[in-house]
């Protein structure tokens, strides 16, 4: 009898996903949708537009959305730099009632050479909306 509970109960499980992991995960789809059109500005909507997002990549630690968008816009000029961007989710945790953190891969397919990695994002909900407070990408 358990093992029948459990067999019916488990597509419940496997397949519900919160709405606020629903929401994150729009966002990530929105901002790869973005980049694949060449559009860094809607691309940047999923941060949090503010001096305190902070983003880390291999140039070390950029602070603030004017900043870190205008190096979107410097190390990934033109589309053979920009490339057609994929992200996959390996794990996404909730870490309060305003806080998410994703972790995944991130490839570029593009004719400079593919590249790739991994990153880590802190989400949090301020009025309402999830946004990126802080990026790590390598």
């Amino acid at each position: 009898m358990r093992i029948l509970l459990i067999i019916l109960l488990l597509p419940f499980y496997v397949f519900s996903q919160s709405k606020d992991e629903k929401k994150i995960l729009s966002i990530l789809d929105n901002q790869t949708k973005a980049w694949n059109e060449g559009d860094f500005d809607r691309f940047m909507i999923g941060y949090l537009e503010s001096d305190s997002l902070m983003y880390i990549g291999k140039g070390g630690v950029t602070y603030g959305y004017q900043a870190t968008l205008s190096n979107y816009k410097k190390n990934y000029a033109g589309s053979d730099r920009m490339g057609k961007l994929h992200f996959d989710i390996l794990h996404m945790k909730r870490l309060g009632s305003k806080h998410y953190l994703v972790v995944g891969k991130w490839s570029l397919k593009r004719t400079a050479g593919d590249v790739g990695g991994y990153y880590t994002l802190t989400f949090e909900k301020k009025k309402g909306q999830w946004v990126v407070i802080a990026d790590h990408s390598s």
